[in-house]
């Protein structure tokens, strides 16, 4: 019981203290939304609102997660109130799992944004929502550790923010978001696999357009297998760089 208080007062502080601040509302809500409208700027032909979704809602997950744990973790770190959360009844896998579930959701939620504003615009019908928010969270989730990672590997916000950035923009062209992975130069082809996004991305793709090009359980699996690396080094580094 006492696991359980802790787990969710933590979640709670994070709740209260850091979501929708100014670097997640931008990073994570703005960005995203503003990158596709240039979609409409720029095109000279109609736009496929429903063939960009899968890769507007993969970018707001990205975004919002990764910048999410950039602020918490590493500012607090910095103010050296994480070494009180140290003190908690709880193992340190628990502790950090309650501080990152809040990105999690903020993630979640950020993916659905693109959804409704597509709604008014596209026909959204014979859409397997069940295998888009298994996609979703399942991009939520493993961002979120990439974000973990991120921010147990620096000491300031800002390092946090540029770090991220080394592995969100590649992301956004090689991840076959909004081109398609063979249309691009066969050398950078593997690169792209080895990118957890590219499996979140193809899950979307085909739950929303049924264009997908990678059976559901291996993106899964990979998914699952980003996520639980991601975490156990970043808990390693917590351990050997904070603790001991």
């Amino acid at each position: 019981m006492k696991k359980l208080l802790a787990f969710f007062s933590i979640l709670m502080k994070d709740m209260k203290n850091y979501y929708l601040k100014p670097p997640n509302i931008s990073w994570g809500i703005i960005f995203p939304v503003s990158w596709t409208l240039m979609f409409f700027i720029r095109s000279s032909s109609d736009v496929d609102i429903r063939g960009i979704l899968p890769g507007v809602m993969a970018l707001s997950v990205l975004f919002g997660t990764t910048s999410m744990l950039a602020v918490t973790i590493t500012f607090e770190r910095k103010s050296r109130s994480f070494e009180r959360l140290l003190l908690a009844p709880i193992s340190l896998n628990l502790l950090m799992l309650a501080k990152t579930t809040g990105a999690i959701v903020f993630g979640i939620i950020n993916a659905f944004i693109p959804v409704v504003f597509a709604s008014f615009l596209a026909n959204l019908s014979g859409v397997n929502w069940i295998s888009a928010i298994i996609g979703v969270v399942f991009i939520a989730v493993t961002s979120t550790f990439l974000g973990l990672f991120i921010a147990v590997s620096v000491s300031e916000v800002f390092e946090a923010q540029t770090f991220s950035n080394f592995f969100r923009f590649p992301m956004m062209f090689l991840c076959g978001l909004f081109i398609p992975i063979e249309d691009l130069p066969v050398i950078v082809r593997p690169l792209s696999y080895m990118l957890p996004l590219t499996y979140g991305a193809d899950i979307l793709k085909s739950s929303i357009n049924y264009n997908g090009s990678i059976q559901m359980w291996v993106s899964l699996l990979v998914l699952l297998g980003y996520s639980l690396g991601l975490f156990l080094i970043s808990t390693h580094n917590i351990r050997k760089r904070w603790i001991y």
